[in-house]
């Protein structure tokens, strides 16, 4: 039962930035700032320039449907934990280390394969502009010395369980750069599923549908138990 919630939750959130990516607005159009905005001082450095990162520093670019993150180790090398489903489906250690594109990327993310890997900036980056040590502004925590950051991260390199809520690219560079493994992109989303589960009109909604899912499919434990249970929860949850 708790391998399925976890399973639900995690389709959930990969929905949730979809959707969201999806209702954001054109680049060049005027938006109003989010505290991410708000906080970066300099725009991102795009992937082709001249690179002036430390090692250990904590790199991040928009990528996919949501942020990916990754340390910097130095000699145009980046750390990074990345879910791939190549590793699923060949041995070919060359065709592996080729830059990962979004296809195996989200693959990967559903198959929840993932590894711990070194790549160039460029095919790190793929494209995006780089933002540089932004998180610590947001992380109350002080990074560690750039050299602990580097070797920590080295130090895990390999193929690693992943999941989309628990353990992702952004728990990988905060426990390197912080000391502890955290995602604010996670802490988003959940505090984003709390506000649904608090507003009662998800719960006339949510009976709703089970009404009707009973006139369609006829009352029986199958549809008459959920249009009992689940609203009846999120009525007590909120």
């Amino acid at each position: 039962m708790l391998d399925t919630l976890t399973f639900l939750l995690e389709k959930l959130f990969l929905l949730a930035h979809i959707k969201l990516s999806s209702l954001l607005p054109p680049l060049g159009a005027e938006r109003p700032l989010t505290r991410r905005c708000e906080r970066d001082e300099s725009p991102p450095q795009p992937a082709g320039a001249p690179h002036k990162f430390q090692r250990g520093d904590l790199l991040e670019v928009p990528r996919t449907l949501f942020t990916h993150f990754g340390i910097y180790l130095g000699e145009n090398r980046v750390a990074h934990l990345i879910p791939d489903i190549l590793p699923a489906l060949t041995a070919d250690s060359a065709q592996i280390g080729e830059m990962v594109t979004n296809t195996r990327l989200v693959l990967g993310v559903l198959s929840k394969r993932a590894s711990i890997r070194v790549d160039s900036v460029e095919d790190f980056a793929y494209g995006a502009g780089i933002l540089l040590n932004v998180m610590d502004l947001a992380v109350r925590r002080s990074p560690l010395s750039g050299e602990e950051v580097a070797r920590r991260a080295e130090k895990l390199v390999g193929s690693v369980s992943y999941s989309l809520l628990w353990n992702n690219c952004e728990h990988f560079v905060t426990y390197c750069r912080y000391g502890t493994a955290q995602s604010l992109q996670t802490d988003q989303f959940c505090e984003w599923l709390k506000s649904l589960i608090r507003d009662q009109r998800n719960v006339l909604l949510t009976a709703l549908l089970g009404l009707l899912s009973m006139l369609c499919l006829g009352i029986s434990p199958s549809t008459a138990l959920p249009t009992l249970l689940i609203p009846f929860t999120l009525w007590m949850a909120s």
